[in-house]
């Protein structure tokens, strides 16, 4: 017994043997290089800036009173077009009228007081030639009369300061536009003692907008006057809308220790999509050229080594301080270039190589299992198929 038990053990450690072999033999992995290539060709470059704005209209005017009084009349509301000089408001004239009305009759008093002084002076100065006055008496007459003259045209000035505030509660629009906003209604009172009340804001033209947009201190210097530029408004998501840069002010402006540069950019807005207020993300093409012979910057730093190639492959280094990679046949070459701009993605090529190269810009490495066990081999000690009963 003990003699069949120990044949029984190596009976089984020879079939887990067998079954091991054919598991681990069943199988090779090889590794199977590919290069992954991209040819040089002429493409577009283009660096940019982005920033956020304010949507604004070109030229727009605050319309205030420098009088104070209640509001009897409004002409215009939002939205309303204007031209200039048209009426659009006009406050209550009464205590003006009064005030006018006053100031010509101390006018009037101070001419009367004038012509009396100049029939004295007149007087006194025959009588002061004949010698019948003293040179005391004919001094105050005439002084009396430069007095009188003087309060005639302090007069004259009051009348006039009278006639120009009664003209400033008549409110005109100093432009042709539209109103944007009204700050007043009819029986308000505006007070003008200590600041110009703000009564309508009136643009200009509603089809020649601007973006105010601010950019960062870290890409304002390449921001220059003429430079392209898109963005796109919330209210019209997928609308792009075209603009060029106008103005890059010089003053900065600091927000919680961010320091950004005001540029102004053109919106022309024919269909009037454009509302002023709106928050514009703005697109600024610092550089762009176009036909450019280029390749991806990630060839460039493309760098083979002799185990990344294969034992089967040859490297063919060079001198140069930017390099591309080609496969040609089982040799991977490099070629010395010169480079120009650069945006994002792409590098310019002066020279080195030419339009239609196919240069290499990474390796990937993948594994292929080829069957040791072909055909119709397999294991000796899998199952069998069916039997198949031949009885009929």
């Amino acid at each position: 017994m003990k003699k069949i038990s120990k044949i029984w053990i190596l009976v089984l450690v020879l079939i887990a043997a067998a079954v091991a072999f054919w598991l681990m033999s069943g199988g090779k992995k090889e590794e199977i290089i590919n290069f992954n290539t991209v040819k040089v060709e002429e493409t577009n470059l283009q660096n940019s800036v982005t920033a956020t704005g304010t949507i604004e209209p070109v030229t727009s005017v605050t319309v205030g009173t420098q009088v104070s009084g209640i509001v009897s009349k409004l002409y215009v509301d939002y939205n309303s077009v204007v031209k200039r000089g048209q009426v659009i408001a006009e406050l209550d004239k009464t205590n003006l009228i009064s005030e006018l009305n006053t100031a010509k009759a101390n006018l009037e008093s101070s001419q009367s007081a004038l012509n009396y002084q100049a029939a004295n002076y007149t007087r006194y100065q025959t009588l002061f030639k004949k010698g019948l006055v003293s040179a005391d008496d004919f001094e105050n007459a005439q002084l009396s009369y430069s007095q009188a003259k003087q309060q005639v045209a302090q007069a004259n000035e009051n009348v006039r300061r009278a006639q120009t505030n009664l003209g400033y509660a008549t409110i005109t629009s100093p432009i042709d536009g539209v109103v944007l906003s009204k700050s007043v209604e009819e029986g308000q009172t505006v007070a003008a003692s200590f600041n110009t009340p703000e009564l309508f804001t009136i643009a200009k033209d509603l089809t020649n907008m601007q973006v105010v947009a601010n950019v960062d201190e870290a890409d304002i210097g390449e921001v220059k006057d003429g430079e392209r530029v898109t963005f796109t408004v919330d209210a019209y998501p997928n609308d792009v809308f075209q603009g060029r840069v106008t103005q890059v002010r010089q003053e900065a402006t600091t927000t919680n220790n961010v320091v950004t540069y005001e540029v102004v950019i053109s919106a022309p807005n024919a269909d009037l999509k454009l509302k002023p207020g709106l928050t514009a993300s703005v697109t600024i093409f610092t550089f762009e050229r176009t036909g450019v012979l280029c390749v991806p910057t990630k060839a460039l730093r493309f760098t083979p080594t002799q185990e990344t190639i294969g034992k089967q492959r040859k490297l063919q280094d060079c001198n140069g301080k930017n390099k591309v990679w080609t496969l040609e046949g089982n040799i991977v070459k490099a070629h010395a270039v010169k480079i120009g701009m650069a945006d994002d993605t792409h590098t310019e090529i002066v020279s080195g190589v030419g339009k239609g190269t196919a240069v290499i810009t990474d390796i990937e490495v993948t594994s292929d299992e080829t069957p040791m066990n072909s055909g119709n081999e397999r294991s000796p000690f899998a199952p069998g198929p069916p039997r198949r009963n031949n009885k009929r």
